[in-house]
């Protein structure tokens, strides 16, 4: 995804406007007025504030920010907690509350100071009333937002008893009601400026979002069972199949993510993404990538490092160090760190695998499973179905065995064995009896 230049709102950035039918469509026409906003405006209009949770999950990801008629349903879509991207609401303080005060004052039916009034803040009202040089000692208010019919009730209670001469509220469907049952109304509207201005605003934390989210990201990934070392040596053809079948893994998942994939030695590989495409993978940063289905498909376990930064260079800088984190027993968290070189979610690392309930060691499960083959000339391969008959255990109890000599050093994945069949593709593993010594052949 291409993002805008920088300092400038790119003219395919898509604002979702919700609110009821009237406001959306004013806020429609303003963004496309004298001085439009460079942006594409979606609408997502309701008959009901308490609709306003559906309608940006309709949006879904087809918006790049939410713009709300205001701040009623924007609190509505906050507790329902479906704002998975930037959002901002038109005001309805200040000049909009006074321009409600002024249509009461033009009306000999209304008293401005003896009114009752919804949503606001005691704040902004007596803000709004000193302005004007209205006292507020005869002015109720309902600062919880709430369902219309709540709202109505609260107004309309006070009405008929006298205490008040007109209702003023921000909600819609409140003052629909309220005219319905013959309440005197008058609603906030914003005005034209706040428009405006909140489109601004809204394209502002779109474009900003958009930067945000392609944003260079590097991902190391390190196979510990492919670093040599002097107790763990396997022979080059095993090494080579696993390594071939591991890139083939990584860029089927890079390929999901528009990413590129490249080996950097025996045993890591270093992928160039977008934040964005590593967040929807990672649920935010807060699961290592690639972990699982390298476990399940491969059999082996991998450490990962993600690192962001304003170079290439600095963001794998970060990856390093991530990565050093996760691979470190004191420092198990944070496996992501931003361009700061700050970790962003302070996730756990994986957690480690249920132990099987037969714990035999290592080299135990290798001896018995080589007494059970045979001496032969070829190199000792099974799968968990038959190593599990050979050992007494479940196929799953088995394939959790047969990944414990992985990790240690003791057996090796070889590429899945696909097969015409539908089903999972059966897992081969190459015992290295080598490491059983002169006993191999008692």
């Amino acid at each position: 995804m291409t993002g805008p230049r920088s300092g400038s709102v790119g003219p395919d950035l898509t604002i979702g406007v919700v609110g009821p039918h009237d406001l959306v469509e004013r806020v429609m026409l303003m963004g496309h007025g004298p001085t439009p906003v460079p942006s594409r405006l979606v609408a997502a209009a309701y008959r009901d504030e308490q609709e306003a949770a559906d309608k940006v999950v309709r949006l879904g990801a087809g918006v790049d920010v939410c713009l709300f008629a205001s701040p009623v349903p924007y609190d509505f879509a906050r507790k329902a907690g479906v704002l998975t991207m930037p959002a901002t609401y038109v005001p309805l303080n200040g000049a909009a509350l006074q321009g409600a005060l002024l249509r009461a004052a033009l009306d000999d039916r209304f008293d401005p100071s003896k009114v009752s009034i919804d949503v606001l803040g005691r704040a902004e009202v007596e803000e709004a009333y000193s302005e004007i040089e209205l006292g507020t000692e005869h002015v109720h208010l309902r600062e919880e937002a709430a369902g219309p019919g709540t709202l109505a009730a609260f107004h309309e209670r006070l009405w008929r008893r006298g205490a008040t001469t007109v209702a003023i509220t921000c909600v819609h469907a409140t003052a629909e009601r309220m005219e319905l049952g013959g309440v005197p109304t008058i609603r906030v509207r914003p005005t034209g400026a706040a428009i405006r201005s909140a489109l601004q605003t809204a394209a502002l934390l779109g474009a900003h979002h958009r930067l945000e989210e392609s944003q260079l990201v590097v991902v190391l990934v390190d196979v510990p069972t492919l670093r040599e070392t002097p107790r763990r040596v396997t022979p080059r053809y095993w090494r080579d199949e696993l390594k071939l079948a591991l890139h083939r893994v990584l860029l089927q998942e890079a390929h999901r993510m528009s990413a590129s994939v490249w080996p950097l030695d025996d045993h890591s590989y270093l992928i160039i993404a977008t934040r964005g495409s590593v967040a929807g993978i990672t649920d935010g940063f807060r699961t290592p990538p690639f972990v699982e289905r390298v476990r399940d498909e491969l059999g082996l376990a991998i450490e990962v490092g993600i690192g962001m930064g304003r170079t290439a260079q600095e963001a794998e800088t970060h990856a390093r160090a991530a990565l050093a984190r996760a691979q470190s027993s004191q420092r198990a968290q944070g496996f992501a760190l931003d361009r700061d070189g700050r970790a962003l979610v302070p996730a756990p690392r994986t957690p480690p695998r249920t132990q099987p309930q037969i714990k035999p060691k290592g080299l135990e499960i290798l001896a018995r499973l080589a007494d059970r083959l045979g001496d032969q000339e070829q190199p000792l391969i099974v799968d968990a179905e038959n190593a599990g008959k050979m050992l007494g255990v479940t196929p799953r109890t088995a394939r959790r065995l047969l990944r414990t000599l992985v990790e240690e050093g003791l057996a090796w994945p070889l590429p899945p064995n696909r097969t015409p069949q539908p089903g999972r593709p059966r897992q081969l593993y190459r015992l290295i009896v080598e490491k059983l010594g002169p006993k191999s052949s008692s």
